[in-house]
């Protein structure tokens, strides 16, 4: 699909298909549609390339082999998916683990599908937490190889991944010489540059439980914002909300959150960000946020109540 908006000289063309198993608007500024064409065909390029890379799913790629592995040998990686993992890693240890790549062995104990009924076992959900950990992740450096100690371990870059490559494809198009754009993955949005009038490209918050109404407008200035909620999946039981974002340090769903927006430089950044403040909840996650340089963060809780860091500035329109 297409949408193309003009003004002045350059004008803007948008296009959205679906990438990563997620929806992608992918939006340059361009003098023509060809152009527009070229810039958004390399863009599309190169996050299947990262899709390719990253995704646990094709039994092909270096990351399904890693996890393959786990428990058995190393695994030599090309040096951006080093370098990914050991991002990652570190962020780990900013959140204390409330973000945790190697979550993946807890997916099949819940479902937001519709089709759970009950609570999974305690020991089900221990179970899955035992082969959770990423001081469990040992990284390399000269050899660039990745190994998971423990035999069933899984790495998964769900919190990440659509971050990562929305940064990929935005540098990309920067390098190609594309003046202005916005790369969104699913509410992984990520700008450059301005509108062809002028203008801050801007992001609309919205509260979860009344979507009709905009209560912010905010500018992304060559930076990422990132929203992340848990109103379409969830479950309930006993009269209380679990959200699908679960905690990988316990192997339960975080509560008492519906929608957490981040921003920051990199979208990468802001995506880990926003899966660790569901985790950490509003005060710890605020505090959290509030020592990182350059990092706001919008946080509206089961209630509707709104929460945000120090420097943003809410601007209703």
């Amino acid at each position: 699909m297409f949408v193309v908006t003009t003004t002045f000289s350059q004008q803007t063309y948008k296009r959205t298909l679906k990438l990563m198993g997620s929806r992608f608007d992918i939006t340059v500024v361009a003098e023509d549609q060809v152009a527009a064409d070229q810039y958004i065909d390399k863009a599309i390029l190169e996050i299947q390339r990262i899709e390719k890379l990253i995704s646990s799913w094709d039994q092909h790629s270096q990351t399904s082999l890693i996890n393959t592995k786990a428990g058995i040998e190393p695994v030599k990686v090309d040096q951006e998916l080093f370098d990914l993992i050991e991002r990652s890693i570190r962020i780990s240890k900013l959140t204390e683990g409330a973000f945790d790549i190697s979550y993946a062995s807890m997916d099949l104990i819940w479902k937001f599908d519709g089709s759970m009924k009950e609570m999974p076992s305690s020991d089900k959900i221990n179970l899955s937490v035992s082969k959770v950990g990423y001081d469990n992740i040992i990284l390399n450096k000269e050899s660039t190889t990745v190994f998971l100690k423990r035999k069933g371990m899984k790495l998964g870059f769900g919190g990440i991944g659509k971050g990562y490559a929305a940064d990929k494809a935005k540098q990309l198009l920067i390098t190609e010489g594309v003046v202005g754009g916005i790369i969104n993955a699913s509410g992984d949005m990520n700008t450059w540059g301005k509108q062809p009038d002028g203008s801050n490209w801007k992001v609309a918050i919205t509260n979860p439980l009344n979507k009709k109404n905009v209560f912010a407008l905010l500018p992304v200035i060559d930076g990422a914002v990132v929203t992340s909620g848990d109103y379409e999946k969830f479950v309930m039981f006993n009269n209380k909300r679990y959200s699908h974002i679960i905690d990988p340090r316990t192997g339960y769903p975080a509560t008492g959150i519906i929608s957490v927006t981040v921003f920051a430089p990199k979208a990468e950044l802001a995506d880990a960000l926003a899966t660790s403040i569901f985790v950490m909840g509003k005060e710890v996650g605020v505090n959290q946020i509030n020592q990182l340089e350059g990092v706001e963060c919008i946080i509206i809780d089961e209630i509707g109540g709104i929460h945000t860091s120090n420097h943003i500035k809410i601007d209703n329109k």
